[in-house]
């Protein structure tokens, strides 16, 4: 299995000078945002489509310094009922999913977006409880006038466009948010729809992220991992729950914190999740992803990449003798 890193966080930097700090620190990929939510500062697709010589390049930079590109990343809300914020996010998906053929990228990562309450709404719409039944009948057009004939025409132009693995992260506040809702969505829409798996998101709600591998990976459903942590702050919890909206900021206040890999679950839980994924049949690119308020992007990264360097296997296990 493979290291790298989700390179927004170096997004002041050129794209030369972040792949120098990617490989100074030991990694072997890198995970390049292509616009949406990341932004787009080292791979920008309406450049790179149209100029063959600058995929080249960037390419070249890439393998120069033995590194691989995990994924392009493009998340954003397709199913908003902004018509233009929804429009902007299709179109800059469809346009990474071109680009990530023209780069012999397989994995194009993703949010699954989340509409309103219906065809008039003017914001999204996240149902967490099944009643008052308003909620109910929400999520069900949601899912069956929304979600499901989106996802399963993009999976049919992934077919066609010859992209192989369309990584949708399971998040609150979408309607892909654990294994069930990726699942429904993956069966509904095709086998191109699968999941980029972040185990900080399925902690704070209280899924096991081992179990979660599990049963995405019986069902080849892992498309692209990340390493981000969360810490759960069990006073907080014990009080208010795990469903929080208070700023990011409030650490003190928060039931639960992003952090960097190592503050949130010790060295033995990414040590089985690593085991995990690979027993699950995955063993591409563990992609760190830094937002933890309290580090420095140095600190918090190098200890990110201390931890995991130590934990991943990273050759083949040797054969058994009784194999």
């Amino acid at each position: 299995m493979k290291l790298g890193v989700f390179t927004v966080l170096f997004s002041e930097l050129g794209l030369e000078p972040m792949l120098d700090r990617v490989a100074a620190l030991g990694l072997d990929a890198v995970e390049l945002g292509t616009g949406n939510y990341p932004g787009n500062a080292h791979c920008d697709p309406d450049t790179l489509l149209a100029d063959a010589d600058k995929r080249t390049a960037l390419l070249g930079a890439v393998e120069e310094r033995g590194l691989v590109i995990s994924g392009l990343s493009c998340h954003g809300n397709p199913l908003h009922p902004d018509e233009a914020f929804a429009r902007e996010s299709h179109e800059t998906w469809r346009k990474t999913a071109r680009l990530a053929v023209e780069l012999g990228v397989d994995v194009v990562n993703c949010f699954s977006g989340c509409p309103g309450d219906g065809p008039d709404a003017r914001a999204p719409n996240w149902v967490t409880c099944a009643w008052p039944p308003d909620y109910s009948e929400t999520l069900e057009w949601q899912w069956n006038e929304v979600a499901i004939p989106y996802w399963r025409d993009e999976a049919a132009f992934a077919r066609e466009t010859g992209l192989a693995k369309i990584a949708l992260e399971a998040h609150p506040g979408f309607l892909v948010y654990n294994p069930e809702t990726a699942l429904r969505l993956r069966e509904a829409a095709g086998p191109e729809i699968g999941v980029n798996f972040d185990p900080s998101h399925f902690v704070w709600q209280g899924i096991d992220p081992l179990a979660a591998v599990r049963v995405l990976g019986q069902a080849g459903a892992i498309f692209h991992a990340h390493a981000k942590d969360v810490y759960l702050d069990r006073a907080n919890i014990s009080v208010n729950g795990v469903l929080d909206t208070k700023s990011y900021s409030r650490f003190a206040d928060r039931s639960w914190s992003f952090r960097s890999v190592g503050y949130g679950q010790e060295e033995k839980f990414w040590r089985d999740f690593v085991s995990a994924l690979r027993i699950a049949g995955y063993d591409g690119v563990l992609s760190i992803e830094h937002e933890d308020g309290l580090a420095s992007i140095d600190e918090g990264l190098a200890k990110a990449v201390d931890m995991l360097q130590r934990v991943l296997l990273r050759d083949q296990p040797a054969e058994m003798w009784w194999a």
